[in-house]
């Protein structure tokens, strides 16, 4: 299956598990298309300044974050960092994690969540 861009469905959150503002997901590919079954999400996060994603757990399952444009800060299992361009975060097996948007350019990230 090929998608071009433009051709992903979007959908805007507001106060994403208990975030500020809105988020975008721009979805590459949904559940429905995958043949396997442990891929639950495949999607560009679009966080504008100010915005984030509230504290939330995963479990019985992993998340990865590739930031791909911005500044943000990331909580992962209690600690906290400043994440940039090419920077990773791999969440999961039952820890919580936030993000949010600390720059003055918005951030993408792109996300997958694999499920065990």
């Amino acid at each position: 299956m090929i998608k071009t861009n433009g051709m992903y469905e979007q959908e805007t959150r507001a106060n994403m598990k208990g975030g500020p503002g809105k988020v975008t997901l721009q979805h590459f590919f949904r559940k429905e298309e995958y043949g396997g079954q442990h891929i639950r999400v495949c999607a560009k996060l679009i966080i504008p300044p100010g915005a984030g994603i509230g504290l939330h757990e995963h479990a019985g399952e992993d998340e990865v974050y590739i930031v791909l444009k911005g500044k943000g800060r990331v909580t992962d299992d209690g600690k906290t960092a400043e994440i940039t361009v090419g920077d990773s975060v791999l969440t999961g097996k039952g820890t919580s994690h936030a993000v949010e948007c600390v720059g003055d350019e918005t951030l993408e990230i792109l996300a997958l969540v694999v499920t065990y």
